[in-house]
C-alpha cells in the first residue's frame, strides 16, 4: 500500500477545500448584490421628500399652514363649499390676477428599482413663474413655467442625468402648462375651505407639448391662494428617454408634481 508524504497531505486537503471557497465567495458576492442595495436604500439613503399635500403648502415659508385635518373636504361632484353670504362674499372676492409668489415647487417623482429594491426618485426645483386670472368664480387663465435647469434631487449623479441625456436641459430648459378650459369654482371658497377639482390644459416638456388632465387641490389661505396638483407623465409621449441605465431601471412613467402660491396683483 503506498502511503502519503507529509507535503502530499495538505495539497489534497487544499484540492478537496478550493470548491468550497469558490462557492463561499460566490454566496459573499450574491449577498453583497442583494442586501447591498437594501441596506443602502433602507438605512443610508435619506427618505425621499413626501407627495405634496395642501397641508404642507409653504412650508417654512409665511404662508399659514394649519394643523392637519383643519381643511373642509370638497363636495362629490368637485364644487367648492358654500362662500359666505351678502357682503362677506363681496369684500372676499377673488376676482383679478394672481401671481406664483415665493415659497412655491415643481418637480419630479420617478419610482426606480436597484437590484430588486424600489425607491423613489424626487427631484424639486423654486424655480417657478406663472400667474392666473379669475373672474367672479371662473378661473379664465392660468400657466406656470418651470426652470428644469434648476431641479435638484438628493443624488448628484442622477441630476447629471437629468439635465443631460433625459431632459436635456441644455435645449429644452423649461417645462410650461397652460390652462385651455376654464375652470368654474360655483362659489367662492371661505377662508381654510379646501377645493379639489380636474384642470385640462397643455403640458409643454422636452420640446412636445400634450393636452393633459390635472388633479388640483386648492384652498384660500388669508390673502393668498394655494395649488397642489400631479400631472402623469408617460416619456415616450414627449419623446424622452428612459431614465433607466445600469443597475437602476425605472418604469416608462413619472409624475410631474406642483405646490403653488399665488398672491394677488
Amino acid at each position: 500500500m503506498q502511503t502519503q508524504t507529509p507535503t502530499e497531505m495538505p495539497a489534497k486537503r487544499r484540492r478537496r477545500r478550493w470548491p468550497w471557497f469558490l462557492a463561499g465567495g460566490i454566496v459573499l458576492i450574491l449577498l453583497a448584490v442583494t442586501l447591498g442595495p437594501f441596506i443602502y436604500i433602507h438605512f443610508i439613503q435619506s427618505d425621499p421628500p413626501a407627495k405634496f399635500s395642501i397641508d404642507t403648502v409653504g412650508a417654512g415659508s409665511s404662508t399659514t399652514v394649519p394643523a392637519a385635518g383643519a381643511t373642509t373636504a370638497a363636495p362629490a361632484a368637485g364644487a367648492t363649499t358654500a362662500a359666505p353670504s351678502g357682503d362677506a362674499a363681496a369684500s372676499d372676492g377673488i376676482d383679478g390676477t394672481w401671481t406664483i409668489a415665493s415659497g412655491s415647487q415643481a418637480g419630479y417623482r420617478v419610482k426606480e428599482v436597484l437590484f430588486g429594491q424600489d425607491a423613489d426618485a424626487v427631484g424639486r426645483t423654486s424655480g417657478v413663474t406663472g400667474s392666473m386670472t379669475i373672474s367672479g368664480t371662473t378661473v379664465n387663465d392660468a400657466t406656470f413655467t418651470v426652470d428644469l435647469k434648476t431641479v435638484k434631487s438628493d443624488e448628484s449623479q442622477r441630476d447629471q442625468q437629468f439635465q443631460g441625456r433625459i431632459m436635456q436641459t441644455s435645449q429644452f430648459p423649461n417645462a410650461t402648462f397652460k390652462l385651455t378650459q376654464p375652470v368654474d369654482l360655483g362659489s367662492v371658497p371661505a377662508d381654510q375651505a379646501k377645493v379639489s377639482f380636474t384642470a385640462t390644459g397643455d403640458l409643454t416638456l422636452h420640446g412636445v407639448t400634450k393636452p393633459v388632465q390635472v388633479a388640483i387641490d386648492a384652498r384660500r389661505n388669508a390673502s393668498n391662494i394655494e395649488v397642489v396638483g400631479s400631472i402623469p407623465v408617460k416619456f415616450s409621449d414627449y419623446g424622452i428617454s428612459n431614465p433607466s441605465n445600469g443597475a437602476v431601471t425605472t418604469q416608462d412613467n413619472g409624475v410631474v408634481e406642483v405646490s403653488l402660491i399665488f398672491s394677488k396683483g
